[in-house]
């Protein structure tokens, strides 16, 4: 049977450090065996280059720069009209408008699948230009992937066309994470031995919510704050957190191996995101499948439904700062409860987020595409 033809278009591509783009980029690793998997995505900044990264074709037109959290390239759009003609199926990952744009001037005759990680929040001006282009680009989609039915109806732009909606949940390597060798990385520089470890993975930018945490650790006793991350917020947080003294920590960006380190060696995890910028939360999966309890936010979108709230950790209101803190001093002070909720946490991941599954309900999907 000859192997279906995909192409993957996204913003940015690894060693870019984003959730998405981990998602990408395992799917692409693991279908490239049993499909012809291109992936077609544009520079940060500066000139266009072809590469294999672990045996996959990558493409990267050049690009003048990220603005408007997006990268502006001219050469994109003639590369997705190129790479189009010789694919099956496009798998184009929003929110990205730039390759709204190039995919719909692109002429693309294939199964078109819109890969629906987010909507667009914060650029509202922007937004108004753009809008007509997204919903031409859902209505031309032969399919919609998203992660849950709940961000379905959560979603300003999905939601109308919930009949093309297929769900595939994002997953990670369990077992790779798992046999990976980890250190005592937070442990070491814990300021007092005996408090416990708090960690919060991700960009340091206003959707996270990291200064609610900042703020609710004002009353959390037993503890230390762990925030690895870079972004546009670093300095207002620093100083946000001068209070906490040697209880806070800014790590910047980690490596692979540091971080897998640094989410085995945590006590809780805490995703305080509150915006719906935040579809999913990859990284709870990845504290997650450490069996580590999680706290995160009542979200419309499918943050809560990865970690479950009394099952897997805690889920507080978007934006408290008290629920936040009784959360947090709850878990701390009940070694047995996070116990719990950490082996209930890593039986989640395992049987229902690897990224195996994810990989061949991709596959499935468009397989199904092209027989209809």
């Amino acid at each position: 049977m000859k192997k279906l033809r995909i192409l993957q278009i996204n913003k940015l591509y690894s060693p870019w450090i984003g959730g998405i783009e981990s998602v990408i980029k395992d799917v692409a690793e693991k279908l490239m065996g049993v499909s012809d998997m291109q992936v077609l995505v544009c520079q940060p900044k500066g000139k266009g280059k072809k590469e294999s990264v672990n045996g996959v074709n990558v493409t990267r037109a050049g690009s003048l720069g990220i603005y408007f959290s997006m990268p502006l390239s001219l050469s994109f759009f003639g590369l997705v009209r190129r790479y189009a003609k010789n694919s099956d199926v496009i798998i184009l990952h929003d929110p990205f408008p730039l390759g709204d744009l190039a995919v719909l001037m692109s002429g693309f005759k294939g199964k078109l699948v819109v890969w629906w990680h987010s909507d667009i929040i914060k650029q509202k001006k922007l937004l108004k230009l753009i809008d007509p282009i997204i919903h031409k680009l859902l209505k031309r989609a032969d399919a919609i992937f998203t992660t849950t039915e709940g961000y379905i109806g959560g979603s300003s732009y999905i939601s109308h066309y919930r009949e093309k909606c297929r769900l595939v949940p994002y997953g990670i390597d369990t077992e790779k994470y798992l046999n990976a060798k980890t250190r005592p990385i937070l442990s070491e520089r814990l300021a007092d031995k005996s408090r416990l470890k708090v960690l919060f993975v991700g960009r340091l930018v206003y959707y996270k919510g990291i200064g609610v945490l900042i703020d609710a650790f004002q009353k959390v006793n037993g503890a230390e704050l762990f925030i690895v991350g870079k972004g546009s917020d670093e300095e207002q947080l620093k100083s946000r957190a001068e209070a906490l003294g040697d209880r806070v920590h800014f790590m910047g960006n980690l490596s692979d191996e540091d971080l897998r380190s640094a989410f085995s060696d945590c006590d809780i995890f805490v995703l305080p995101s509150v915006e719906k910028s935040e579809a999913f939360g990859i990284v709870q999966l990845e504290a997650m499948v450490y069996g580590k309890p999680v706290i995160n936010t009542d979200l419309e979108t499918s943050v809560p439904f990865v970690s479950l709230d009394g099952e897997t950790g805690l889920t507080v209101k978007v934006g408290s700062v008290s629920d936040l803190t009784d959360a947090l001093n709850k878990l701390i002070a009940d070694n047995e409860l996070r116990a719990v909720y950490g082996r209930n946490a890593q039986k989640r991941i395992i049987e229902n987020f690897d990224i195996n599954k994810t990989a061949e309900n991709v596959l499935k999907q468009c397989e199904n595409l092209m027989e209809e």
